[in-house]
């Protein structure tokens, strides 16, 4: 099985990533992932260290980190630059946080909304409709 791992096709290495071929033509496009030489007559291969590469771009992207941050990290990889990594990981737990703080805000407007729409008896204008339309109810949510 090694040895599968060390000479798949493009499409073995899709599979073996859990990602689409265009994904993997992407990254290449992106400079995320190199393009291995073609043999005379046939088919470029990939390797264990594509795959690995593959699930590093995937990992940081289920941490937020955009493909251009993921390139930025790319280079890092070689362990000697910590610090410049760990100010990158910073920089992307500073805006989490805001974003947290936005979607806390969100959450509060959308309560306020439902709580109105529950309050209301008989044949009125329904009020999360109303606010919409208005533009209340958004007043404190930071723009997304």
């Amino acid at each position: 099985m090694s040895n599968e791992l060390e000479s798949l096709t493009i499409g073995g290495l899709a599979r073996a990533a859990g990602v689409h071929v265009e994904t993997i033509r992407y990254y290449q496009r992106r400079n995320l992932l190199t393009v291995p030489p073609r043999p005379p007559g046939g088919i470029r291969r990939y390797g264990t260290a594509d795959i690995d590469r593959l699930a590093f771009v995937k990992t940081a992207q289920q941490l937020g980190f955009s493909l251009d941050e993921v390139a930025d990290l790319l280079r890092l990889e070689d362990g000697t630059h910590c610090q410049e990594a760990s100010e990158l990981a910073e920089h992307k737990l500073r805006d989490v946080r805001e974003k947290l703080g936005r979607l806390q805000q969100i959450e509060k407007a959308l309560i306020d909304m439902v709580a109105q729409c529950h309050a209301q008896h008989g044949n009125v204008t329904c009020p999360l409709i109303a606010s919409l339309h208005e533009g209340i109810g958004h007043e404190g949510i930071g723009k997304a």
